[in-house]
Formats: structure tokens, C-alpha cells, sequence
């Protein structure tokens, strides 16, 4: 069961996973000063969801990277709360320009992916088996979550 694909609905992950740098950037404009302040007691401010996001899309890179390479590659899972403690340290402008730059690299990566590529098998341990294009959907969905979570921060 992928979590996330409820998110897409009908909704392309190619498309998706595309508009979301710019989309990403016109959030964090809007939001402005408010970036770094938290939206309630206990949930990330914009600049913790913009790091989470850059982690994420490292992890996804690397997840793609080695499920093409390996034959039923398993895909390490990560506590995202851990990650999160060192976001204190960093920035938005610094976090969304990597996850720019990630994703235009995953995006050509994706772009080249044939029919096997995208049906190749792998494995999460909390999640079992899968493919590559669950994958992708997974980023799309994802991507959905977090511009929702950023819509409300700056109150659309």
C-alpha cells in the first residue's frame, strides 16, 4: 500500500513532481518572515518542511539510483524526526535551492526510464514490495502532502 498515492488521485507524478520546485518557491514568497515560525505546538514550520523536503529528495534520488542498479534492491527506510532535529541549523532559501537542484537531476533521470525501468521490483522493509514507478507516485503524493501542509502556513 503506497500512503501517499491517495494524494495524486488522478493526477500525473511526472507533472506533479515538475510544478513542484516552482510551486515550492511561490509558497516560501508568500509565507515570507513567517518561514521559520511554527504553524501550531509540534508541527514543522515552512523552513522544516522545505529541509524535510530536500532530505526526501535526496533519498528518493538515491533510492532510484540503486533500484536500477540492483535487482530487488531494498530500500533503507529513514526516521524522519531524527533527520529533522538538525534543521535548526539550516535555512529555506538553502533548502529549497537543493531540492531544485535534486529534482531537475531526478526529473532527467526519470525522463530516461523505460517501460523496465519503471516496472523494476524492489522492496521496502514497512511497506513490501514494489516498483520504480511506485516509487515516483510516492514522490508525486508526497510533494501533494507537503504543498497542502505549506498552503495552510501561508493561508491559502
Amino acid at each position: 500500500m503506497n500512503p501517499y498515492a491517495s494524494h495524486l488521485g488522478a493526477r500525473n507524478p511526472r507533472e506533479v513532481i515538475a510544478a513542484t520546485p516552482q510551486r515550492l518557491a511561490d509558497l516560501a514568497a508568500q509565507i515570507g518572515t513567517r518561514v521559520s515560525a511554527s504553524p501550531a505546538p509540534g508541527k514543522w514550520s515552512a523552513t522544516e518542511i522545505l529541509c524535510h523536503l530536500a532530505d526526501c529528495e535526496i533519498v528518493f534520488c538515491f533510492r532510484l539510483k540503486q533500484s536500477l542498479a540492483q535487482p530487488y534492491h531494498v530500500i533503507q527506510p529513514f526516521d524522519q524526526d531524527e533527520w529533522a532535529r538538525t534543521y535548526g541549523a539550516m535555512d529555506a532559501p538553502a533548502a529549497l535551492d537543493t531540492f531544485r537542484t535534486v529534482r531537475r537531476w531526478n526529473l532527467a533521470l526519470i525522463d530516461g526510464m523505460s517501460a523496465d525501468d519503471l516496472a523494476k521490483k524492489l522492496t521496502h522493509p514497512e511497506r513490501g514490495e514494489m516498483t520504480v514507478r511506485t516509487v515516483i507516485e510516492t514522490m508525486g503524493g508526497h510533494d501533494l502532502n507537503h504543498l497542502q501542509q505549506l498552503e495552510r502556513i501561508a493561508g491559502m
